[in-house]
């Protein structure tokens, strides 16, 4: 028992599961066939709603597959095989096509679903045995087969599970790219949250909460400082007209010291850096913190119509969760 509660045994377990795994979904490309683009084109075209449905644990990935294709503007619902012989049936509507998943395809639940949908509806089923009453009884057969779970009993549902999930995936992102899906619509799917505030929020959301360092090219370095400890961004622009001719940041003071020990007659426009980078307002808060990566900054000054209009810096984009 400790021999096998070692740590290199342990890892060897994890690493052979991967692999096996892999293999398995890497052999599904040698599956797909006419009947799954007919799947994809049947939906796409289609009216009414996606009906998913399964038993065990086929019925969690059913529920996975619903949540993809509902956040990728393909609406969808989750409907349990049991239940729907005690009533839910209902659920499903004239024009919904029902998918079926299911590892053997001849649970007793499924038998007896198949042909209260055929009344009305397509049925496409996934799954793993071509031979089975689903397989036979579907309008549209998709195969998920695996050669072995990676259960070492090759019982529990793992390698079979995977490779259901995986072929859900795959027709949520054809659907996808039929509807030529933006980033756009898959932010008004995901308003909340953090992936919601990478795909929707600007910079101008951002600046509100910060004050507004700036000074004239003519101040004086006690002004600068005054400025940069005041509004606590660690930077000032430097502003002629409303407009952006320069930027001073905490590091322009200190190497200004390590220069000089006469401050006194210095100006900003002495001190400051001639071509800072900037962003516009309106830009996504996603690529003010591609610009700060790229040039190894961390504030960028922000502008609307060439008009000076704050800064962001990188602990708002981490407030934020952005980063």
């Amino acid at each position: 028992m400790k021999d096998l509660a070692s740590k290199n045994t342990i890892l060897d377990f994890a690493k052979n599961s991967i692999i096996t795994q892999s293999e398995s979904i890497r052999n599904l490309t040698n599956l797909i066939e006419k009947s799954f683009s007919e799947s994809v084109k049947l939906i796409y075209n289609s009216s009414g709603r996606v009906v998913i449905t399964g038993v065990g644990k086929s019925a969690i990935i059913a529920n996975k597959i619903v949540a993809t294709l509902n956040s990728t503007g393909t609406p969808s619902i989750f409907m349990h095989a049991a239940d729907a012989n005690h009533g839910d049936i209902g659920i499903i509507k004239r024009n919904d096509i029902v998918i079926c998943i299911s590892k053997s395809g001849n649970t007793g639940e499924i038998k007896s679903l198949i042909p209260l949908i055929q009344n009305n509806n397509k049925l496409i089923a996934i799954t793993g045995n071509p031979n089975s009453f689903l397989a036979k009884n579907a309008d549209y057969f998709i195969n998920s087969m695996v050669k072995k779970e990676v259960c070492p009993n090759n019982l529990a549902p793992t390698t079979s599970t995977t490779a259901q999930l995986v072929i859900g995936d795959a027709l949520a992102v054809c659907l996808l790219n039929l509807r030529k899906f933006s980033k756009e619509d898959f932010a008004k799917y995901h308003p909340g949250g953090t992936l919601g505030k990478k795909l929707s929020m600007k910079i101008k959301d951002i600046i509100v909460q910060n004050l507004k360092p700036e000074v004239k090219k003519l101040s004086n370095v006690k002004e600068v400082i005054f400025e940069i400890s005041s509004k606590r961004l660690g930077v000032t622009a430097v502003i002629e007209k409303d407009k952006i001719i320069g930027i001073i940041t905490d590091g322009d003071l200190r190497r200004m010291l390590e220069k000089t020990n006469n401050i006194s007659n210095l100006t900003a426009f002495d001190i400051m850096s001639k071509k800072p980078k900037t962003i516009d307002h309106n830009a996504m808060a996603t690529e003010a913190m591609t610009l700060m990566e790229r040039h190894s900054i961390s504030q960028i000054l922000v502008e609307k119509n060439k008009v000076y209009k704050g800064v962001i810096h990188m602990h708002d984009l981490i407030r934020e969760g952005i980063i």
